[in-house]
């Protein structure tokens, strides 16, 4: 049987269609809408926002450092400069495969282990997107060449001029210079956010000396420009630009003849010179033997010359003038005979007899006369000439520590001197208290007879002494040892006023004899000069020698032996120099450092064609406060 036909319900399927096409026309229209209400927001309501990240992709911000300003000595010789150095860097963001370039770079030019690790640690360390890490510097110009030859093959690669601090004259200035060396993540950290933006772009800061003392004078201030760059981050043009402002250039007071004078008389030899003007407190030179070389710790010292500096057994990298602490040994005399001249305990006829030690009454220990045979009836002037300790022994138990502390610190002992540079060490003035609370044990008559004459507890530096031999120059006048040129800095102490102000006079002169007179412990630096000066010299103690026992410089090992000081100053009518010198182990004060204290003062003093021509004291601004930041 054959089924019926079933015609097409048109009307339904029409239906169905229209449905099908309002439903999609309704989903266009939708997707639509959409489109252009995100076209709305993205165009109108984010347009500065997007126009912002837009200008970030194509205009980058740099920070340009600023030259860091020179260092001039008075006479405006460059003693630190900027000097180009060509270095290559990589902009991380740049490079596709950093190993692979280091690999590339290496087989162009030379590069250590060191540059390595340096490179990797500052690539660890903060800094801002697109800023250069420097991998090498001091490029030759066969390097320069074969990088720039190949830069094509290295993304992110350039070779950068860089203004690097030099130090033209290396080791005679090391330690009261100082060097710069290049930012850490540990600088940054420690720096406020204003600091952090101060140093942006900027790679050195200031370590130790001047350089140190005087960072923010000598940095200078940020620049920035806003740059277009292309999708390879290479500049197309400069948008906008704010120049930095270079570091003040600073002049110091130091004098390139007196500095170079003290280096080369100290020679091979450890130990100090420090000269002063004690017309107002300008550092003359400030020479610390031996020296090391500033320019190796600029772009960071290799681990190689670290560790022979570090084990070097004359310790080069140590500041003696500003930090080595030693026994004054008799250069503490003359002050010593002040105290007791002003407190009455003595005066200047008064004289004792001396057997070549001294005794306290009641008990049995000699405490020695350097002179083991004695000086016979001494004085205060021949007790200062000769340098008799025997008088010293007696004048410093019946002043007491108490008056001899109080004095002495007068003249800056014990206590920093307030110089221009930091880390200065105080030394050591000893008191009961000091002892009481250091040592834990009470003060003994011995202790003040061994400090009468600077020996024992007792501990200063050559900058001390200089000070302490300016202020004595200038009867009193209190002056604080300055390193830079456009100011005077304040005195930390009133003027040194005495009860008979010839005092200072009579103890004058009877320095002079130390050098002039034909008993005098210094006089080898008296031949053929054109100026009178005056002079204490020195020895300190190594190691103690026992009661029994005799000091035999010619048995001891070089390192035991005395060390050799003088005080001095000149001309004595108007004192424009005063000179410590410490000489390790150079056994005597009067011809081990006195004639370095000559060639010192002759520096000073007289024109090249050796004629008395003293300069006068630099004009400066009054006191007004100490400048440290």
């Amino acid at each position: 049987m054959r089924r019926p036909l079933t015609l097409k319900d048109h009307h339904h399927e029409q239906r169905i269609f229209s449905f099908r096409l309002l439903v999609g026309a309704l989903l266009v229209v939708t997707l639509s809408l959409v489109l252009v209400g995100r076209m709305v927001w993205l165009q109108v309501s984010q347009h500065s926002r997007y126009t912002t990240l837009s200008d970030e992709n194509r205009v980058q911000t740099q920070a340009v450092p600023p030259p860091r300003g020179l260092i001039t000595d008075r006479n405006g010789e460059i003693l630190a400069a900027n000097r180009p150095d060509f270095a290559v860097e990589l902009i991380i963001e740049q490079v596709p495969d950093l190993e692979a370039t280091l690999t590339r770079i290496g087989q162009l030019v030379t590069l250590e282990p060191d540059d390595l690790e340096r490179f990797r640690k500052r690539l660890t360390s903060p800094r801002r997107p697109w800023d250069p890490i420097p991998l090498r510097g001091r490029l030759g110009e066969e390097e320069i060449a074969r990088l720039t030859v190949n830069q094509h093959r290295l993304p992110g690669v350039r070779v950068a001029a860089n203004p690097v601090r030099h130090y033209p004259h290396g080791k005679l200035f090391s330690h009261v210079l100082g060097y710069v060396n290049r930012l850490s993540a540990e600088d940054l950290d420690a720096m406020t956010l204003t600091e952090q933006a101060d140093y942006a772009g900027t790679h050195y800061y200031g370590r130790t000396g001047v350089e140190r003392y005087y960072e923010h004078r000598l940095h200078g201030q940020v620049g920035y420009r806003q740059v277009e760059t292309n999708a390879r981050g290479r500049i197309l043009r400069v948008l906008e630009e704010q120049p930095p402002v270079p570091g003040e250039n600073l002049r110091l007071t130091l004098d390139m003849k007196v500095q170079q004078a003290a280096y080369d008389a100290l020679g091979d030899r450890r130990g100090a010179v420090v000269a002063i003007d004690p017309r107002d407190g300008s550092v003359l030179a400030f020479v610390s033997r031996p020296g090391f070389e500033p320019n190796l710790f600029v772009n960071g010292i290799s681990h190689q010359d670290y560790a022979r500096y570090r084990e070097d057994h004359d310790n080069p990298l140590f500041n003696r003038a500003l930090q080595g602490r030693y026994p004054p040994g008799s250069t503490v005399k003359p002050f010593i005979g002040l105290a007791g001249l002003d407190a009455g305990v003595t005066d200047w006829e008064r004289t004792i007899f001396d057997p070549g030690y001294y005794q306290l009454e009641g008990n049995p220990h000699r405490y020695r006369d350097w002179k083991r045979w004695g000086h016979g009836w001494v004085d205060m002037n021949k007790a200062v000439v000769q340098s008799c300790d025997t008088y010293f022994y007696d004048l410093g138990f019946k002043l007491g520590i108490a008056r001899m502390h109080d004095f002495l610190s007068d003249f800056s002992l014990g206590q920093p001197t307030g110089i221009d540079l930091y880390n200065e060490s105080a030394g050591l003035l000893p008191s009961k208290d000091w002892k009481r609370a250091a040592r834990g044990t009470p003060w003994f008559h011995g202790d003040t007879i061994n400090a009468s004459i600077g020996q024992g507890f007792m501990l200063a530096t050559p900058l001390q002494l200089a000070t302490a031999t300016a202020i004595l120059a200038h009867h009193g006048k209190q002056v604080t040892p300055t390193l830079a040129a456009d100011e005077l800095r304040p005195p930390p102490r009133p003027d040194i006023e005495l009860n008979n102000d010839d005092d200072w006079l009579r103890m004058e002169h009877t320095m002079e004899e130390v050098v002039h007179g034909s008993r005098g412990t210094a006089r080898v630096m008296a031949e053929d000069a054109p100026y009178k000066m005056g002079a204490k010299t020195g020895t300190s103690q190594v190691f103690s020698v026992g009661q029994e026992e005799t000091y035999n410089e010619e048995e001891l090992a070089e390192r035991l032996l005395d060390h050799a000081l003088i005080i001095s100053f000149a001309p004595v009518e108007h004192p424009a120099i005063a000179v410590a010198v410490l000489v390790e182990n150079g056994r005597h004060g009067g011809s081990t450092a006195g004639p370095v204290a000559r060639q010192v003062m002759d520096a000073w003093l007289l024109d090249d064609n050796g004629e008395l021509d003293v300069p006068p004291p630099l004009p400066r601004a009054p006191a007004s406060g100490d400048s440290t930041p």
